[in-house]
């Protein structure tokens, strides 16, 4: 622990305007930035004689539809030599373009590629900004908070046309009028029936 201040005191002396707050917590150093400095606090980490946060683990994103800067960016950076762990993050709006990490770690491609994805949140100068987990005419981005949870369409990957393909949902009779009501709140039909046998 006492190295993982050490660590925090370093970051915090050689990064001071470019960090708005720290801490230690669950045994590693989580860092808040601005935007804008993300390249600079990024190859401090990595190139730095102490640091020596030389892996990258993750790049992930949460979303808060309800906030002016509807996502926060986080990055999860490993040192190997000082086995401690560093979180950086920062919130962006909507339709901004953040910068690519691939030119300071490679295996950005694909962690960025998945961000665009599933969020939609586009990166500068990425060498292959496309789908990576969904079809490439699939409609909308599936991990933000206001994607529909229910729909008609189906996805099925078609033999004949060899491609997958979309298309209505094919349910028998009984089961084809949708109810959207919540399973924990019940089903109006179950309640009646409820309220019947009593």
């Amino acid at each position: 622990m006492e190295n993982l201040k050490n660590l925090e005191k370093t970051i915090n002396s050689e990064l001071t305007s470019k960090i708005n707050s720290s801490k230690i917590k669950h045994n590693q150093i989580y860092i808040n930035i601005e935007d804008n400095y993300l390249i600079e606090v990024i190859l401090f980490l990595k190139t730095n004689s102490i640091t020596k946060f030389r892996q990258l683990i993750d790049i992930t994103t949460v979303d808060y539809p309800e906030r002016e800067r509807r996502f926060k960016m986080v990055y999860l950076l490993l040192s190997h030599e000082t086995n401690s762990r560093i979180i950086i993050d920062y919130n962006i709006k909507e339709g901004e373009v953040i910068p690519s990490l691939t030119s300071i770690y490679p295996s950005a491609n694909w962690m960025e590629r998945e961000v665009f994805d599933m969020y939609g949140i586009e990166f500068k100068d990425h060498p292959d900004l496309r789908r990576i987990l969904t079809d490439y005419g699939f409609k909308g981005h599936p991990l933000r908070k206001d994607f529909p949870l229910t729909g008609h369409n189906e996805v099925r990957y078609s033999e004949e046309e060899k491609k997958v393909i979309y298309e209505p949902v094919k349910l028998e009779q009984n089961y084809r009028n949708f109810d959207y009501e919540s399973p924990w709140e019940g089903t109006k039909y179950i309640k009646e029936q409820t309220k019947n046998n009593d």
